[in-house]
């Protein structure tokens, strides 16, 4: 099978590699769609930041994976043969307080492997995957869906479901890239009020518009909103968002990178008694609760794709998500 890996320096290597047997307890899925991450591009494709969680072990890249399974190993117990699943992307020791939480993302064992990053990833014909973290994907939901709610949609919808957003509240979201986007249709699903999204790129405000993921698009914020979610990932964008929430509001931080630059912690944050979140990618549990929520209102996340290239192509998908002007890019192995 064909696999992409990521040896920096914007440098993609599709080679051959050897299709993967399934061993206790794993599965082998056919990957149906799997999709581009800025955090691909920002740790990876870029340059390999080498240490901690972001250490890339050379191995097959793309950690948004979705796809069906065609082989079952020994010990699984939920799993069988044509099952559909998005695969959460990180394997977790199972043993600390996060992996028992359903918080993978936050794992702190010596266990913890990252597919895409530590373990091989869906930029693939074929993955191999733990039966532990597949979540089932709905009928009525595509694989291209469910690659995009692997990490980007179910960013986002932690990073709402946090802050509690309901129709009692106007939403900002700053940075209208691909979790943007995801967070502005969620929070419409969720009933928001109004959301209103800022980006000084004007082809990603137009789609955001297209998508009608924001009641209003803008280069620069304006006014105050019971809640931001920034995610930009620029210091003046989330000094931004942080500015423009509202007194007894509350502020999510979801954009990886960035320098937050001097903050007068009495006037920003006590005296106006805002809430800010840390919000890193969500939990297994969480993510079933999203995708069951997406088949229920007719919601399909692959709108915010706007490039789908085949393996070989790889390249120049990587290419073009790397120019952060369009909305989500994705690999299709069978394309």
């Amino acid at each position: 099978m064909r696999g992409v890996y990521l040896p920096g320096g914007r440098v993609v290597d599709l080679r051959t590699v050897d299709v993967p047997e399934p061993g206790y307890g794993q599965v082998l899925l056919r990957v149906g769609a799997s999709t581009i991450c800025g955090s691909d591009l920002r740790a990876i494709y870029r340059e390999h930041l080498g240490t901690g969680p972001e250490a890339y072990q050379g191995v097959v890249a793309g950690h948004e994976p979705c796809g069906q399974v065609t082989a079952v190993g020994e010990g699984c117990r939920r799993t069988a043969v044509g099952d559909r699943a998005v695969v959460y992307h990180i394997s977790g020791c199972g043993r600390c307080d996060d992996c028992r939480a359903g918080y993978r993302i936050s794992c702190t064992g010596a266990g913890r492997r990252a597919y895409g990053w530590q373990r091989d990833g869906g930029h693939a014909e074929y993955l191999l995957a733990d039966e532990d973290d597949l979540v089932p994907l709905p009928d009525t939901l595509s694989y291209l869906d469910g690659a995009c709610v692997a990490c980007g949609f179910g960013t986002a919808y932690e990073a709402l479901r946090r802050a509690g957003v309901s129709g009692a509240d106007r939403v900002l979201v700053t940075g209208l890239g691909p979790v943007g986007l995801a967070v502005g249709m969620l929070a419409r699903a969720l009933g928001a009020a109004e959301v209103v999204g800022v980006d000084p790129v004007a082809s990603r405000r137009e789609l955001a518009g297209e998508l009608a993921a924001v009641t209003d698009a803008r280069p620069t914020p304006t006014g105050e909103y019971e809640v931001s979610v920034e995610c930009s990932g620029v210091g003046a964008a989330q000094a931004g968002a942080l500015a423009h929430t509202r007194r007894w509001g509350r502020c999510v931080f979801v954009g990886e990178g960035g320098t937050l630059g001097p903050v007068d912690v009495s006037a920003a944050l006590i005296h106006r008694s805002i809430t800010v979140y840390g919000s890193w990618v969500t939990s297994i549990v969480r993510m079933s609760e999203l995708l069951d929520n997406l088949a229920r209102w007719d919601l399909h996340p692959a709108r915010v794709v706007t490039d789908t290239y085949g393996l070989a192509e790889a390249e120049l998908a990587y290419r073009v998500a790397d120019e952060g002007r369009r909305g989500k890019v994705a690999l299709v192995p069978e394309r």
